[in-house]
C-alpha cells in the first residue's frame, strides 16, 4: 500500500511539473517561467506575463555601437 501510495505522489507530481514548461517562446527556443533557471537569461515576456528565459546558445548578440560627437 505503501508502494502504491509512493507512486501516485510521484505521479501527481511529475504532472505538475510538466504541465508548467508547455509555453515555449523565442521561435520554440526558450521557455516561459515565472522564474530562469542557472544559466538561462531574460530576453523578452511572454504573451502570458512570464519570463522568457533562453539558454546562452540561443540569446542574441546584442552589438553596443559607441557614440561619437
Amino acid at each position: 500500500m505503501k508502494a502504491f501510495l509512493l507512486t501516485l505522489a510521484a505521479l501527481v507530481l511529475l504532472s505538475q511539473v510538466t504541465s508548467g514548461s508547455a509555453e515555449e517562446c523565442w521561435n520554440l527556443r526558450g521557455s516561459c517561467r515565472e522564474k530562469c533557471i542557472k544559466n538561462e537569461k531574460l530576453y523578452i515576456f511572454c504573451t502570458s506575463g512570464k519570463l522568457c528565459c533562453l539558454k546562452p546558445k540561443f540569446q542574441p548578440n546584442m552589438l553596443q555601437r559607441s557614440v561619437q560627437f
